[in-house]
């Protein structure tokens, strides 16, 4: 199962941080490529993209993990949530999509880490390489609208 990983540290609380991350509506202000979202509930939500043809496509969402920041020095907090797959059209590519947040405190603000683990079924398992490089970029552009939207600039 490609498992991509990536840190940075964030000019913010980890309260602020956490107040993103932990509602899904903030994510069209930081997650690459969300136009708008819709259907959210506390466990599920739909992120809705646009293709460069102009065609919206819809992908449906579910809340595995949810921990705050806690009151110790470490602040430690996570969010787990994974894509459903059944009856979408990515059913026939993925086997398994999971993404994770943590939350760290730290000197010169929180470390962010975000995780993708995506087990990709039939031929896609063929193109891994490509594969993590997808799936880097994005992490990567979600930190940075992620930085960019808790430090207020966004």
């Amino acid at each position: 199962m490609p498992t991509v990983r990536r840190t940075v540290v964030v000019a913010a609380t980890p309260e602020a941080v956490w107040r993103l991350v932990a509602d899904p509506h903030h994510f069209p202000r930081w997650w690459p490529g969300v136009t708008r979202m819709e259907a959210v509930e506390h466990e599920r939500w739909t992120q809705v993209f646009v293709t460069r043809k102009g065609r919206p496509v819809r992908l449906d969402f579910r809340l595995l993990e949810s921990q705050g920041p806690g009151k110790s020095p470490e602040c430690t907090a996570r969010r787990r949530w994974e894509q459903e797959l059944t009856g979408s059209p990515f059913e026939r590519v993925l086997a398994e999509a999971i993404t994770e947040v943590r939350l760290e405190s730290g000197e010169n603000g929180t470390r962010v880490t975000i995780e993708e683990r995506q087990r990709p079924r039939g031929y896609a398992r063929l193109v891994g390489v490509m594969w993590r490089r997808a799936s880097r970029t994005r992490i990567e552009r979600a930190l940075a609208g992620l930085e960019h939207t808790a430090r207020g600039d966004g």
